[in-house]
Formats: structure tokens, C-alpha cells, sequence
């Protein structure tokens, strides 16, 4: 090992790799050498071990290698890799407990074939549904993954000290005896954010229409007897008419297909006099993060949807009209000023659009652009609010 470096043979057989999958590795631009030698030969680091680390982990949870490709773009940036091992610690957890889950029914099934007796086919069905999670576990690491990305950046560098979260559990006025939905949950941190200040008396059932999602919010609230989870869809919500004193839609609803459907449903399972809080954005929200990438490559687009177009400040009030007597607006007054690239590049890659495509061959140069731009500092503006509809 020439200084610091391992060779290609060396690093293969510290990672329990073969020579053939790193040079594979390196052809697709998924894990390239720190150095090379005169004469061209690849010299690894420990940190090229930890992004491999990476590689593998990802392909354990069933990433193809054009998706990884995508995920491990920023894995070079500390905070980056140490936020990503964190969501696969608890991803590794919750694969561990399906495991053991599919062997006590994989058991139950052995044990009444060998008996003779009449196999519970429901059982089975478990099975069938355990082993196909595979999915679930993908969808659930990138959801968390963006949401990681963007809670950071706001609340590490927003202007407004008060955070959203907590603002918004302000606007909605807990009290003893309410019932309350969320919709679309996320990672809850909605209520962790704010577990001291949530009232004993209260029930609380929080749903999303990700599986992954609402588990590992279970995981982390459900030790709280005020709190229930469910897998739901804001627009065909199971309870009955008036079950709710309160709902709340915390960016939830632009993502919805027939808005106007998510309105009546709310409307329809709210106690009379209960409230909706519906939080959204305006069209001039996180605008100067648009025309920084688009700066760097005008075919970059961080949202194939105006998402503000079907849900937002300045269309909200009207769409929410229809089912509720009193609907205000509240604005969060706020902005973002940051002067540190690598929580920026974060929330870029966390978006829903063409980004990580366009940027696979060009991360390293897209990494020097934002730096020069934001190393003297950078303003974004923040355009959100809730909707406050009353029943």
C-alpha cells in the first residue's frame, strides 16, 4: 500500500469484492479511484471504502445501479453520507423486524403442514406481503431522504428563529379532548418537534399514503398512547362524518389528484365548528434556487409541476371556498441566508425533477458552481403560509 492508498487487489480484498466489480464500478462512474499511479493503476482510501460501504448497502435495499448512481451523488459531502447512514440505520431495523416477522409465519405455515392441519391462508398472505416490501423499503429511504434534505435547510438556515413546525402546531391550538388527523405525516416531525407541548388530553391519528412512511413514524411516536397510525389517502378518508375537531394538511395537498375531492372529505369528517389547516406555498417560493440551477444548466428543472398551481397561496382560499364557511390566510414570514454549498446541493438533489439526471457526469463542476455563488452568501425567499378553513 503505497502511502495512504490501498491497491485495486488490496482494497478488493479488505471489502470482500472482487477486481472485476471495481473496475464495473469505475466504467459507470458509480465508485471511482481517489488516485492512480503512473502507469494508470487504481489506488483506493478509506473513504472510497465508505461510499462502497454505501454501494452495497444500497443494493441490499434493492436500488438498481442507475439509481444509485442518482442517491450517492453528494455521498463525498460528510454531513451528506452521515444523514444517509442515519435513514439506513433505521431502514436496517425496520428490515430486521419484517425478517423475523416472516420467519414466525413462515414457522406457523411449517408447523400446520407437518400437523395436517388446514393452512390459515391469510398467513400466507402475510408472507406474500412481507416478502414483497422490497419496494416499500426503497420508496421509504428516498422520501425520507428529501424530507431530511429540505427540513434541514430551513431550519439551519432560515432567518425566522421560530422554525415552521413550531409555528405551525401555534396555529392550531391544541386543547384538552381534540381530535386530530394529519394527512400525509412524513417523518412526523410535526409532533416531535413538539412533544412537550402537545396536551395529554388529546388523540391524534396520523396517516400518509406511504406504508414505509407511517411505520417509522409508529416507530418513533408510538410508544404515545395519544397518537394512532394508518395508511390513508386524504381523499378517501375511512372515518365517519364529524370525527375530527381538527385536520391538518401540512403541504399535502397540491399532491393530490382532485384537490377539490381531499377538500369535501376533510370537510366532510370535521365535527361541525372543527378547523382545517392546510399549509402550502406561492409562486415565489425558493425562486432564486430555481434560477441558480437553471444558471448552471437551463435544462435543469427541480419540478416537472407548478405545485402552487393546483394548491397554493394564491389560489387556496378560492379552491377551499366551496366547503368551508371561513377561510383565512396566514402568512409565515421568513426567508433562507446561507452561505454553505453542501446544505444547498442537498435540498437541490431532494427535488422532484430531472436534476440528479442532468448532473451525474457533472457533480463535481455543479459542486464549484454553487460554492462560488453562495461563498459570499445567498438569499431565498420563502413564500408560505396556511389556510385556516373553518366548518
Amino acid at each position: 500500500m503505497p502511502g495512504n492508498y490501498y491497491t485495486s487487489g488490496e482494497f478488493a480484498a479488505k471489502a470482500h469484492v472482487t477486481l472485476r466489480t471495481l473496475r464495473y464500478y469505475d466504467k459507470v462512474n458509480l465508485l471511482h479511484p481517489s488516485a492512480r499511479t503512473a502507469s494508470g493503476a487504481r489506488l483506493y482510501t478509506d473513504g472510497d471504502l465508505v461510499r462502497l460501504q454505501q454501494i452495497l448497502l444500497f443494493k441490499y435495499f434493492g436500488f438498481s445501479l442507475a439509481e444509485i448512481r442518482e442517491l450517492s451523488l453528494a455521498a463525498a459531502d460528510d454531513s451528506v453520507l452521515l444523514q444517509s447512514m442515519r435513514i439506513q440505520q433505521k431502514l436496517l431495523a425496520e428490515r430486521a423486524e419484517e425478517i423475523r416477522e416472516m420467519q414466525a409465519a413462515m414457522d406457523e405455515t411449517i408447523r400446520m403442514m407437518e400437523e395436517g392441519s388446514r393452512i390459515e391462508w391469510s398467513s400466507m398472505l402475510d408472507l406474500i406481503h412481507l416478502t414483497s416490501m422490497e419496494e416499500s423499503l426503497k420508496a421509504q429511504y428516498v422520501n425520507t431522504s428529501n424530507i431530511a434534505a429540505r427540513i434541514r435547510l430551513h431550519r439551519e438556515f432560515s432567518v425566522n428563529r421560530e422554525g415552521w413546525f413550531p409555528w405551525v402546531f401555534r396555529q392550531c391550538g391544541l386543547k384538552e379532548g381534540m381530535r386530530v388527523l394529519e394527512t400525509g405525516c412524513g417523518n412526523g416531525a410535526l409532533w416531535t418537534e413538539n412533544a412537550g407541548r402537545i396536551p395529554q388530553g388529546v388523540k391524534i391519528e396520523l396517516t400518509d399514503t406511504s406504508e414505509g412512511m407511517v411505520r417509522a413514524v409508529q416507530r418513533d411516536l408510538g410508544h404515545d398512547p395519544r397518537f394512532s397510525f394508518d395508511v390513508v389517502d386524504a381523499q378517501d378518508i375511512p372515518e365517519a362524518d364529524g370525527s375530527f375537531d381538527l385536520i391538518i394538511a401540512n403541504h399535502v395537498l397540491f399532491y393530490c389528484e382532485d384537490v377539490s375531492r381531499a377538500l369535501q372529505e376533510t370537510a366532510r369528517v370535521l365535527a361541525p365548528g372543527g378547523r382545517l389547516i392546510a399549509a402550502t406555498y406561492g409562486k415565489a417560493h425558493m425562486r432564486e434556487v430555481t434560477g441558480l440551477v437553471q444558471e448552471f444548466d437551463p435544462a435543469i428543472v427541480l419540478s416537472a409541476d407548478h405545485l402552487y398551481e393546483k394548491f397554493g397561496l394564491e389560489n387556496g382560499a378560492a379552491l377551499m371556498a366551496p366547503f368551508f364557511s371561513d377561510v383565512t390566510c396566514r402568512r409565515y414570514e421568513d426567508a433562507i441566508e446561507i452561505s454553505e454549498a453542501e446544505p444547498l446541493i442537498a435540498y437541490i438533489l431532494s427535488c422532484h425533477g430531472n436534476q440528479n439526471r442532468l448532473l451525474l457526469d457533472r457533480y463535481r463542476e455543479f459542486r464549484e458552481f454553487v460554492m462560488g455563488k453562495v461563498k459570499d452568501g445567498f438569499h431565498i425567499t420563502k413564500d408560505a403560509g396556511i389556510f385556516i378553513g373553518k366548518k
